[in-house]
């Protein structure tokens, strides 16, 4: 077993690891998060984004700690059956590998086709729990911790303390707003989170409902904070108009690697970010690696790789030709640019056609996170009344979340990125195939008939 350790974190200064913590923290799996990112591409605008989800975790595992103090402090703990307080030992070490799964470049790559992916990163977290010294580690702490850890991770264990690990008020998006505005360089991620952590209670919704974590009304101002800082955040930092170029380049290049055979999907978990692309310039610029030049040879998507290979790693990104923002888009355009890459490609297809273009080069890009401010979370009132806060938010008390389809509205913008640069194009004429259902845009990309016409 590792020895106690002490890691300086530039945000909250001292983490204190036990045997245990530092234990998983040497095992290869966690170590892998060391060259794996926290925020993909936003490096190319932000060069001071290079922190990586090695050390994300161990804020998150750092807040594990503290949430679990403040809260045994107060004595919510002592509601705790004798079973639920045996396993609190684990929260800190489920806090610390819940990203443990996470793809190269983070979660650029889970814009993939979900189709092309092997899963969603907490749902391959299993896989890697299961690696040694990770699992001897948690079985030690508590028979089947294993199992809890990988539900807990994905948000379905039925512990009282699941909130702190998946959940609307999790110390993963207090982390992460916090860090991440930090090593941007921006202000928008502040969050109260002393005030938040000092918040943290335990409550039932109705007399005999389950036990789970809620909020006292003194968090309120700090819990809106959070809200309204990632809302923030999304707007200026992670769609950040060339953090989404480098997203839709590496999404293109991705497919189009799976899609000539030149990466598998099971090569994809597991790799870091230098490894990945390490891996496809090999494979594109024949310097050996499975594949190599000859396995390029004849298919459209592979003729492209290399140029989209190439622009990546030297920022040679695509350039905006056109871009509508919220006050030009429906309030309610149709969902198929999400639900139906298939169309969305064969728009980019057609759209490079009519606009004189290679094939290719063109890229549409529409970022979506509707749960931006979901909430679910229990309030207890200075009464001692408890009641639900959901996405409806509470009149009067806290109506951020009611604004959230507004604020997801406003933060998204449809851009058309190309690959060289083209110059403006006119992005009106496919106003009426965003509202469109995608029966009926799928029909209009068969009609020859010009899109503007």
């Amino acid at each position: 077993m590792a020895r106690p350790r002490t890691v300086r974190d530039p945000l909250w200064g001292n983490v204190r690891l036990d045997a245990r913590a530092a234990a998983v923290l040497d095992s290869p799996p966690f170590q892998r998060l060391r060259r794996v990112k926290q925020l993909g591409f936003a490096h190319l605008v932000y060069p001071g984004a290079v922190h990586t989800r090695f050390l994300h975790a161990l804020g998150v595992h750092h807040l594990a700690g503290r949430a679990l103090r403040v809260l045994e402090a107060d004595g919510a703990l002592d509601e705790l059956g004798a079973e639920e307080r045996e396993l609190l030992p684990v929260l800190p070490l489920a806090a610390l590998l819940h990203d443990v799964g996470h793809y190269a470049f983070s979660h650029a790559m889970e814009e993939i086709e979900p189709d092309s992916l092997p899963g969603h990163h907490e749902e391959l977290a299993g896989r890697f729990l299961d690696a040694e010294p990770i699992r001897d580690v948690l079985e030690e702490v508590h028979p089947g911790a294993t199992g809890l850890v990988a539900d807990l991770i994905r948000g379905r264990s039925g512990h009282p303390l699941q909130g702190l690990i998946a959940g609307s008020l999790d110390l993963d998006k207090i982390d992460y707003l916090a860090r991440d505005s930090f090593f941007c360089g921006v202000p928008y991620g502040a969050v109260d989170v002393d005030r938040l952590l000092d918040s943290l209670t335990l409550a039932r919704e109705e007399p005999g409902a389950p036990l789970e974590l809620a909020v006292t009304e003194k968090g309120i101002t700090a819990l809106e904070s959070l809200l309204f800082s990632k809302y923030q955040m999304f707007r200026n930092v992670y769609w950040h108009h060339t953090v989404r170029a480098a997203t839709a380049l590496f999404r293109r290049l991705v497919e189009s690697a799976l899609e000539a055979g030149v990466l598998g999907p099971e090569e994809l978990p597991g790799r870091t970010d230098e490894e990945l692309l390490g891996t496809l310039l090999r494979r594109v610029e024949g310097d050996g690696g499975g594949g190599g030049a000859d396995h390029l040879a004849g298919g459209p998507p592979a003729r492209h790789l290399g140029p989209l290979v190439r622009a990546l790693v030297d920022r040679d990104l695509p350039k905006r030709c056109a871009e509508l923002f919220g006050d030009e888009l429906p309030a309610d355009p149709g969902t198929w640019l999400q639900e139906r890459p298939d169309l969305a490609r064969r728009l980019e297809a057609r759209l490079g056609r009519e606009w004189g273009l290679e094939d290719g080069v063109v890229l549409l890009d529409y970022p979506a996170y509707p749960a931006m401010l979901d909430l679910r979370l229990l309030l207890v009132r200075s009464r001692g009344e408890v009641r639900r806060l959901t996405s409806a938010g509470a009149e009067g008390i806290l109506d951020l979340p009611r604004l959230s389809r507004a604020l997801h509205h406003s933060a998204r913008v449809f851009r058309i990125f190309t690959l060289p640069a083209v110059g403006p194009r006119d992005a009106w004429p496919i106003l009426e195939l965003l509202r469109a259902p995608a029966a009926e845009a799928e029909a209009r990309l068969e009609d020859p008939a010009p899109l503007g016409a």
